[in-house]
């Protein structure tokens, strides 16, 4: 499953929010906007808010989500965004809704006003069920579920395909030689226009500066022209980059053309392709899926083994050939390595019933129906599983095998330790982790020093630093004496000294251990908190 977490803006979110989470996007020239789509079909948006690109009717900036209340029950089906930044996004009932920057009438709506909330875009559209859409840096396009392709906004190069250069205001379908095929995909570059078309032929068109039309020169085109160069190929998928376009074909083979300047192509040199060249062949696992965005000069591609290789701009590195990374998806390229690190696509999050082991192992502690070993704390039960005691803490390990009957199966007693104590040890060797308030992991400190744990040992240590205070200091200086934690009582002595007034009036001070007072007030001596 993707962790959306990766993108620094959801970092902040609390479980129980991100758990709502179905599907995302982060968007923006510096990666510093987001919207989200909630389980129960609420739309929300955080972020700079650049251009009113957040659709809260307003220009402020939100570290907190906003709902979208325009758009509450509507199920997204496609959204895209341009460099503005703008937004367009389809619903699955085939309505189209855009906001943000409006400097070239890219929102589709007749004018050049920024949209500050999301506006149903229906010019030439009415009775049209748009399903997909996409956005170039000032240019939009639509794709209706009868295969139209419409698009709107700046036309500088050609990019609305409408055979002039004149800024296009409202949707207008791309006709030309698009005009009885059939569409079932369309990509944006930053001002370069793709389609595929249902028999996997490829059209382009706009600005062809770098070649990334792939029409074998690098002369801007005004309307939809095929690729000649992929003849006889079935495109299955296209992505464009800032300047770079990829196709694959029903084979999984890869084909890359346009800008190269920082090895976007994948070819292991920086020149520009003209027109397409395939890239990877030498890999044993066919491709399946390709991933760029107009925002970007990265690419990454997925094979069927579940590989996810990356190439281009990289963190700043330029990387000519494409390389294989730890990544399971090739949504984590862009949040970990593209600059700015903003999503390819509208990602999915939802949940699916797989857990990992280390998930299936938190599951089961504690489970009565299938563990085989009861423990008996304070006349409370904890039941747990040998077979993960023994592989995972050495003084079990060698308890069982030592004296232990293994067609046994009965209650152990232990009357050394507390119940939250040891409830808690057992749990750490399920899950790796420990909720302990600091006086409670004192004894816990207790039990990882007596089984020898030292790695639990540290975690009771940092524990008790994170939650020492005036009243409970002198108690937590003693517990690290008694359990010769030495860097703990460290620290606990030099707390006590730095606030010596207010702890010797605790509770806690007068309660303390002689020998241990006058070892204090001798170490406090020579550390000179006595000193005027």
């Amino acid at each position: 499953m993707v962790d959306v977490t990766k993108w620094p803006m959801f970092s902040l979110m609390g479980l129980q929010e991100l758990s709502s989470i179905r599907r995302a996007c982060v968007f923006g020239t510096s990666a510093n906007e987001a919207i989200y789509f909630t389980h129960d079909e609420e739309v929300y948006v955080f972020g700079l808010n650049c251009s009113n690109c957040l659709g809260t009717g307003d220009s402020q900036s939100t570290i907190i989500p906003k709902k979208l209340d325009m758009l509450s029950g509507r199920m997204v089906a496609s959204l895209s965004y341009g460099s503005g930044p703008h937004i367009l996004l389809a619903t699955q009932d085939g309505e189209l809704f855009a906001w943000g920057h409006n400097g070239y009438s890219q929102l589709g709506n007749g004018t050049t006003n920024q949209g500050v909330a999301p506006g149903l875009v229906s010019t030439n559209l009415l009775n049209k069920k748009v399903t997909e859409v996409a956005c170039g840096s000032h240019h939009s396009m639509a794709l209706t579920d009868s295969g139209e392709v419409y698009a709107w906004g700046y036309n500088n190069c050609g990019q609305v395909g409408s055979g002039s250069t004149a800024n296009q205001p409202t949707p207008r379908r791309v006709s030309s030689c698009l005009q009885n095929k059939v569409a079932v995909s369309i990509v944006c570059g930053q001002t370069s226009s793709l389609a595929v078309v249902d028999n996997g032929e490829v059209y382009g068109w706009g600005y062809n500066g770098n070649g990334q039309l792939g029409l074998g020169n690098n002369g801007n085109q005004l309307t939809p022209c095929r690729l000649a160069a992929l003849q006889g190929l079935c495109v299955q998928q296209i992505v464009s980059g800032y300047a770079h376009s990829m196709a694959l074909t029903d084979e999984g083979l890869l084909y890359t053309w346009g800008a190269n300047t920082y090895g976007q192509l994948g070819t292991g040199n920086k020149s520009n392709q003209l027109t397409p060249v395939q890239i990877m062949p030498e890999k044993d696992s066919r491709i399946v899926e390709v991933a760029a965005c107009h925002s970007t000069h990265t690419s990454a591609a997925k094979t069927q083994s579940g590989q996810v290789y990356m190439w281009g701009q990289c963190r700043g590195q330029a990387i000519v050939l494409p390389q294989l990374t730890h990544f399971s998806c090739t949504d984590d390229v862009f949040a970990c390595f593209a600059t700015p690190s903003v999503m390819w696509r509208l990602l999915s999050v939802e949940n699916d019933d797989f857990l990992t082991v280390a998930e299936s192992l938190k599951n089961e502690f504690d489970n009565p129906e299938t563990a085989d070993l009861t423990f008996c704390v304070d006349g409370k039960f904890i039941y747990v599983h040998k077979a993960i005691l023994k592989i995972r803490c050495e003084h079990f390990r060698s308890m069982f095998q030592s004296h232990w009957n293994e067609d046994m199966k009965e209650v152990i007693e232990i009357d050394q330790f507390s119940y939250p104590v040891y409830h808690s040890f057992l749990k750490y060797l399920y899950t790796d982790s420990v909720d302990l308030p600091p006086e409670d992991a004192i004894g816990l400190l207790d039990l990882a020093t007596s089984y020898c744990e030292n790695r639990l040992r540290r975690i009771c240590q940092n524990i008790i630093k994170r939650g020492i205070t005036i009243e409970n200091a002198f108690s937590l200086l003693s517990a690290a004496v008694r359990y010769d934690a030495e860097e703990l009582e460290d620290f606990c002595f030099k707390f006590c000294v730095n606030h010596l007034t207010e702890v010797t009036q605790t509770f806690a001070y007068w309660q303390i251990d002689g020998n241990l007072l006058k070892d204090f007030i001798g170490r406090a001596s020579r550390y000179g908190a006595f000193k005027n």
